[in-house]
């Protein structure tokens, strides 16, 4: 039996505040609370680079005080991926001397995201770049040997990301190109090619002048060397073929933005380490056709639920063709997105992972 068992019905119970028990803090802390600072203040910085936690940003960019600053991320970002190329609002010493430490409070909308997976099987991203709108694939004519179905990754991951490609093929005084090349004809793709003695930097370098440029690619294929190259004072390693498993050495470990400047303005060459696989998991087939606009237009034609593969029944795409309303341009288009589209085909009928 309790004390209230003892009150009558008519018995009115009344409190104050001597009757709250308030339970002791132990730590003797405030509470935390949910609500953030604005930061106002906050300046705008583009991420040139991570390492181990800490991000190097440049402040002012192309303004009279541009310098670099070296910042960590606040703890409410901490789930928040922060890569090369994002643009984060940066509070704290700002002032770039050395032992200071500045802090990333927030990042701006991204206008891109370059992806890749480990496998098509995982549906785990991970970014590469943010605000990219170019990509420039380097492929070696011999020595590591092409590999047009990695290169047709690249173009998959571009064109899902909304990014231009570009291809340079370089070691060409090795072997000639032509062959590897034909299996990319009726795409709108700007190839450039490159020797040993012979490289095209004032034509890349216009390519890439007003433009946030992701230089991807196998290892051993040159990118680094065309890299320092456009940029000299990158001194980015780089290094060898290797003459047993014709595999190359990693050289790049991380993704770094590099100010271009060209004669005719400046750019950014974003660096990327060497991959020997680019997983597709996260990739929507449907943004493939999105950048074949031509085609796009006649595929809504198509029925519900077509594939646009070769075999596909009542294709719009594939009558056109039979037509000859396609021409020989439209053709060579149709056979590279079908050729894409394959990939997610295959990808499709693999068993899902355990």
């Amino acid at each position: 039996m309790s004390w209230l068992d003892d009150l009558d019905d008519d018995d009115e119970l009344e409190f104050d505040e001597a009757d709250v028990r308030v339970r002791p803090n132990p730590k003797a802390n405030r509470p935390r609370t949910k609500r953030r600072p604005a930061h106002a203040d906050a300046a705008i910085a583009r991420v040139l680079g991570v390492d181990r936690g800490r991000y190097t940003v440049l402040i002012d960019e192309d303004g009279p005080e541009e310098h670099s600053v070296l910042a960590t991320r606040a703890r409410e970002l901490r789930k928040m991926p922060i890569v090369t190329g994002d643009r984060a609002r940066v509070v704290g010493d700002r002032s770039g001397d050395e032992g200071t430490l500045a802090r990333i409070v927030g990042i701006e909308e991204r206008t891109s995201l370059l992806r890749r997976s480990a496998d098509d099987t995982d549906q785990v991203e991970r970014i590469i770049v943010a605000n990219a709108d170019q990509m420039l694939v380097v492929v070696a004519a011999a020595d590591p040997e092409p590999r047009e179905r990695l290169v047709d990754r690249y173009l998959v991951a571009a064109l899902d990301a909304g990014v231009r490609p570009l291809l340079v093929v370089t070691k060409t005084d090795l072997a000639d190109p032509t062959a590897f090349l034909s299996h990319f004809e009726g795409l709108d793709l700007r190839v450039f090619t490159s020797a040993r003695e012979e490289m095209p930097v004032d034509e890349i370098g216009e390519a890439i002048t007003g433009h946030s440029t992701v230089f991807v690619g196998h290892s051993g294929v040159g990118k680094s060397t065309l890299v320092n190259a456009l940029v000299p004072e990158a001194h980015r390693a780089t290094g060898h073929v290797n003459e047993v498993t014709g595999r190359g050495r990693h050289t790049s470990s991380s993704t770094v933005s590099l100010r271009y400047r060209g004669p005719d303005g400046n750019g950014w060459v974003i660096d990327t380490p060497g991959v020997r696989s680019f997983g597709l998991g996260h990739v929507d087939p449907a943004n493939i056709l999105k950048g074949f606009t031509d085609l796009a237009a006649i595929a809504e034609e198509c029925p519900r639920g077509c594939t646009h593969l070769a075999d596909a029944p009542d294709c719009a795409m594939i009558e056109a063709l039979q037509e000859g309303r396609l021409g020989p341009r439209g053709a060579a288009r149709l056979d590279s997105l079908q050729r894409l589209l394959e990939t997610f085909a295959d990808r499709a009928s693999r068993p899902a992972a355990p």
